[in-house]
């Protein structure tokens, strides 16, 4: 994976004008944002992509349906869209995301990573089988589609099975409650 340029931030999230490579940015802890997208699909289910097991952060385990740094230049938008292509082979638009918030994720790993991203986070409805997904190889192990019911399950026993990324509980939580919402926002509509 190349070396990427990233658009450094300041401690309340805001772009300072600045550059610097990926790799710096970790090394050094500089503040920056990445893009996240889950997708769900009008039968209340939610796509979880397996981390890669080459992953430096978390391999193997379960995470957003797409993630990743917003390049140089890029705004938070082209950053999401580009990185569903990149992982999933995934075509949307601007317009099918819907921005649900931007989550602090400030960590530090033993093996020289000091993470500090802000997580700009969109929901977006999944309108083709995953079956017609093509997973980036070197970025996603595999993917499943989870309902809300087995999402939660999963999330109650998190330091236990080794499934999601225990420490992002709280976040987990955020994004499944507002999907839920949404979706039962839709069923209503369409019962009218």
């Amino acid at each position: 994976m190349a070396d990427e340029l990233i658009d450094i931030a300041n401690r309340n999230g805001q772009f300072t004008g600045e550059v610097a490579l990926k790799s710096e940015v970790h090394s050094k802890g500089l503040y920056h944002h990445t893009a996240h997208v889950w997708l769900y699909t009008l039968e209340g289910e939610i796509l979880l992509q397996q981390r890669a097991k080459t992953k430096a952060i978390h391999p193997l385990l379960w995470d957003v349906s797409v993630a990743g740094h917003v390049d140089s230049g890029e705004s938070i938008e082209q950053g999401a869209l580009r990185e569903m292509k990149e992982e999933l082979g995934y075509t949307l638009t601007e317009s099918d995301l819907t921005k649900i918030g931007v989550f602090d994720c400030f960590k530090s790993y033993d093996f020289g990573i000091i993470d500090n991203e802000f997580h700009n986070t969109f929901i977006a409805e999944l309108k083709v089988p995953i079956s017609q997904l093509t997973p980036c190889k070197t970025e996603v192990e595999a993917i499943k589609l989870v309902n809300f019911k087995t999402f939660e399950d999963l999330l109650s026993q998190s330091k236990t099975n080794l499934h999601f990324i225990e420490s992002n509980k709280a976040y987990y939580i955020t994004v499944l409650k507002t999907i839920k919402q949404l979706f039962e926002l839709f069923l209503s509509k369409r019962n009218i």
